[in-house]
Parts: structure tokens; sequence; C-alpha cells
């Protein structure tokens, strides 16, 4: 089995745009602020063995993925920035604490970090391309099954 990589980047990106909170949501890490509204950007942060949950002849792997939201500190009301960012990542964090396994494409989320980091999301600000932005950085981390084969 191969990691299908694109697949599960897209899926992950076409989930967050259909919960309607989202202007915009990006494969890359955006280099100018969102105008208006909040955007989310998704990639890879980091893919190794996840220990203890591979099978006799295969390596499960933990693939961690950034999904990470954007606001820009310039929009008004300032008051609403975050709890509209909060509202966002609440809808985002409820999903992926369900049964979120991308229609089959990962086993799970490892939500209590049986694998290493586990669910989370950390609040902060971001300077990029001249602008400020108000950012929650979510680890996604992802248990795929079976991923590589052990050779003996």
């Amino acid at each position: 089995m191969a990691l299908d990589i694109r697949t599960i980047l897209g899926a992950v990106e076409s989930h967050a745009l259909a919960s309607g909170y989202f202007a915009d949501v990006n494969g890359h890490e955006p280099k100018s602020p969102p105008t208006s509204g909040i955007t989310a950007a998704v990639w890879v942060e980091q893919i190794g063995p996840a220990r203890g949950g591979s099978g006799l002849n295969s390596t499960s792997s933990r693939l961690a993925l950034f999904v990470r939201l954007y606001s820009s500190l310039q929009q008004q009301p300032a008051d609403a920035i975050d709890p509209d960012l909060m509202t966002a990542l609440d809808w985002l964090m409820a999903a992926y604490s369900g049964d979120f396994e991308l229609g089959g494409l990962v086993r799970h989320v490892d939500l209590l970090g049986a694998y290493g980091e586990p669910l989370s999301a950390r609040a902060g600000y971001l300077a990029e391309g001249g602008a400020e932005y108000r950012v929650f950085t979510i680890t996604l981390p992802l248990i795929c099954s079976d991923l590589w084969n052990q050779e003996a």
C-alpha cells in the first residue's frame, strides 16, 4: 500500500471547506492575509511509524497534518476575531473527535496521543507578507494502516 497524500490532503481541505466557516481553504500556507473572514490551510507536519500499531509484516504510520486557521488582525470588530475563530475551531475539533476516517483513507485520528502528540490546537499570532494574523494551529494526527511493507 502507498501513501495517497494528495487524496488525504484534498479530503481534509474539502471537509473544512464544506463546514461553511472558511472563505478559502488552501493546501499550503498563504503568503497574504485574508481580507475578510477566516482562511484555513492544510499541510504535512510529520510522518513516521505508529509504534505498536503495525501488523506483523507491515508498518502503520502516524501522519500529522497542520490545519491552521487564519484571520486578519485588521478585521472589525476586533472583539469578534477570537470568537469567530473558536467557533470554526470547535466545529473542526468535534468532527475530528468523532468518527473521522476520511471515507476510509485513514484508520482514525490519534485523538488521545497513543502514537505521539494527540489532537490539539494552539493559538498564536503570525506576521507574513507585511501583515499580522491571529492563528489557531491544529495538530491533526492521522493513523494510516499497513502503509509500508517490512522485509525480513
